[in-house]
């Protein structure tokens, strides 16, 4: 078993360098990750307890110090870099199913008008950087960036979460 607290963890991740592949340019300034690809481009501030290095068409990550926290942002902010090379390659995408009597979805611009069964449509903003595509009973959202992919989809899901007996309301695709 180990624990954070014992000094034996290490990121099995973050230890591999990343390769940065034909197409996608990654630059470092200062903490400042900037990753350019055909999709887009993303940027992200990682931690002050991490390091990065780029040494040609590989990035390494080091942690400093051997505090809990640096060892466990020393992952973290590996992973946020591959998803960033991997979603300005493809872009990620997410599928929600909206069942039940009523319920229904429509795409008015940037905005996503529900009606759920309330007394009042629920409107949403769709954020900037994502690709809604709402059809008839389900709602397919994406984008170059995963957190923003997710929590928007998480938002969507949390208006009227599925009913565990007959399965109403908003759930993920592929949620049973």
């Amino acid at each position: 078993k180990l624990s954070l607290k014992s000094g034996n963890y290490m990121s099995r991740l973050a230890k591999k360098p990343i390769i940065i592949p034909e197409g996608v340019t990654v630059t470092l300034d200062n903490k400042k990750v900037t990753v350019k690809g055909k999709g887009g481009e993303l940027t992200h501030t990682m931690s002050r307890f991490v390091n990065a290095t780029i040494d040609g068409a590989t990035m390494t990550f080091e942690h400093i110090g051997n505090s809990t926290q640096s060892r466990a942002s020393w992952g973290t902010e590996s992973a946020h870099v591959r998803n960033m090379i991997s979603g300005v390659q493809t872009p990620f995408y997410k599928k929600l199913i909206i069942e039940g009597i009523g319920y229904k979805v429509a795409l008015q611009g940037k905005k996503l008008n529900f009606s759920l069964g309330f007394s009042h449509p629920v409107i949403v903003d769709i954020p900037d950087g994502l690709t809604v595509v709402a059809e008839k009973g389900e709602i397919t959202v994406s984008g170059i960036n995963k957190a923003a992919v997710g929590q928007f989809t998480a938002n969507i899901r949390e208006m009227k979460k599925p009913e565990p007996y007959k399965g109403k309301g908003i759930r993920y695709s592929d949620e049973v």
